[in-house]
């Protein structure tokens, strides 16, 4: 069973950290056996910026390769010699900045500065598979003529992070398949402590509709099971899960 931080922090305030909760969680029954991040994005673009091509000019001893300047809203341009054919100054276009290393298809890659056929090059104009963002080669990333120059690229593109726990469940823990059950759990432990409550979703929009499709329910036990519930949803559509 996989729980969410990010999703058990609906049902619960709480400031504690995805180990702290994965501690409380294994001492009341809910063994926690990993913590891993999630990114939906692989390294979530980090220390990629948007810049835009202030500057762009044939190198001068190669001839498949494009001297720029790029501004990326800080104090000085960066000169970054580029190889893509399509880069053209007034571009507006993902940079990576020395110190940088970027989660490319082909693994792990540190931007340094360098030279290359003799001009300083202080950084990297990206492609598509260079940042994970695709599988394209043929070309840098040409971003739309609004994006605000210097904004962080992770946040341009939404990227989204969150800690994942994953619990071993039990048979017998049925009650904790589920992010409200995790976080019935975790209330029912630190309210012996502090004043929390467990959040459920409004669900006062959810309305009956009619009582045209009866399904009898026959309890065999009312001892073992004094009440059982049940209901028919119609028009539902099968696809992916979210």
């Amino acid at each position: 069973m996989k729980i969410s931080y990010k999703w058990l922090k609906n049902y619960i305030d709480t400031d504690l950290s995805p180990e702290e909760i994965a501690e409380i969680l294994t001492n009341t029954g809910l063994e926690v056996e990993g913590i891993e991040n999630y990114e939906s994005i692989k390294g979530g673009l980090k220390g990629l910026v948007i810049g835009e091509v202030k500057a762009c000019s044939k190198h001068p001893n190669a001839d498949k390769l494009s001297v720029t300047r790029v501004n990326i809203g800080e104090d000085k341009e960066l000169p970054i010699v580029c190889g893509a054919p399509n880069v053209a100054e007034g571009q507006k276009v993902v940079v990576a900045k020395v110190g940088t290393t970027l989660q490319t298809n082909d693994g792990e890659l540190e931007i340094k500065k360098t030279k290359l056929r003799g001009e300083t090059s202080e950084g990297m104009i990206c492609s598509e598979d260079e940042v994970g963002l695709g599988d394209s080669h043929e070309g840098i990333i040409v971003l739309e003529e609004d994006a605000p120059v210097g904004k962080p690229v992770k946040d341009y593109f939404g990227v989204e992070t969150d800690t994942v726990l994953e619990i071993d469940l039990t048979p017998n823990r049925i009650d904790g398949a589920s992010h409200i059950g995790a976080a019935r759990d975790l209330v029912a432990y630190l309210k012996q402590s502090t004043e929390v409550e467990l959040k459920t979703p409004d669900v006062s929009s959810f309305k009956k509709d009619n009582d045209e499709l009866n399904i009898d329910v026959e309890i065999e036990s009312p001892e073992a099971c004094p009440r059982y519930s049940g209901l028919t949803i119609t028009n539902i559509e099968v696809g992916p899960s979210p």
